[in-house]
């Protein structure tokens, strides 16, 4: 058999930890993260979303949503109210959706009914509401950032949005940014 020489040794020792430093460079890369881009504001999507969300956090997966346009309606809160918006952003109040129960479905909306029939449905199978999901939502620690400039176009106010714990605005570089450290990407 052949002697390992020392200088061979500590050549191997050196290939041994630029690699070791590559392997953990490689590893900080991309976390156990989901990152979700909810874009619709429609009821099924936005439940998707929540489900999607959910699943992942209950595995250890750290969750991240951005709501931007059409779904930040479903963050809107039906109690609060805000003072001082100009006439568009009056117009865009009235004609989005005032939060979670006020969402259309994509498809078969049927006036409204469709949604009473699948929240019907959810209960009867023992299925969280909208409004549990975005409670076990808070309570897992899945981050919700609201999209400012979304925000600023369709004169939505800080103050009439849900209260939740992890709540953040930012504008979608900060979104880009946690995209870039998932493992997981969707866009709804």
């Amino acid at each position: 058999m052949q002697q390992v020489t020392e200088t061979q040794a500590v050549d191997f020792q050196k290939q041994i930890d630029a690699l070791t430093a590559k392997v953990s460079t490689l590893e900080g890369m991309n976390q156990d993260q989901l990152s979700i881009a909810v874009v619709s504001g429609d009821f099924d999507k936005i439940l998707a979303a929540m489900v999607i969300s959910l699943g992942a956090a209950a595995m250890d997966t750290e969750v991240k949503l951005f709501f931007s346009f059409w779904a930040l309606a479903a963050l809107r809160d039906p109690k609060k109210s805000v003072a001082g918006k100009n006439f568009i952003s009056k117009m865009f109040g009235i004609m989005l959706p005032k939060g979670k129960e006020k969402l259309k479905l994509s498809n078969m909306n049927m006036c409204g009914m469709g949604p009473r029939m699948i929240k019907s449905i959810m209960k009867k199978h023992g299925v969280l509401s909208l409004e549990e999901m975005f409670k076990q939502a808070g309570e897992f620690g899945i981050e919700i950032t609201i999209c400012e400039m979304s925000m600023d176009l369709m004169g939505i106010k800080k103050e009439e949005l849900i209260d939740y714990p992890n709540m953040r605005f930012a504008g979608a570089v900060t979104f880009a940014g946690d995209m870039g450290e998932s493992t997981s990407q969707l866009f709804i």
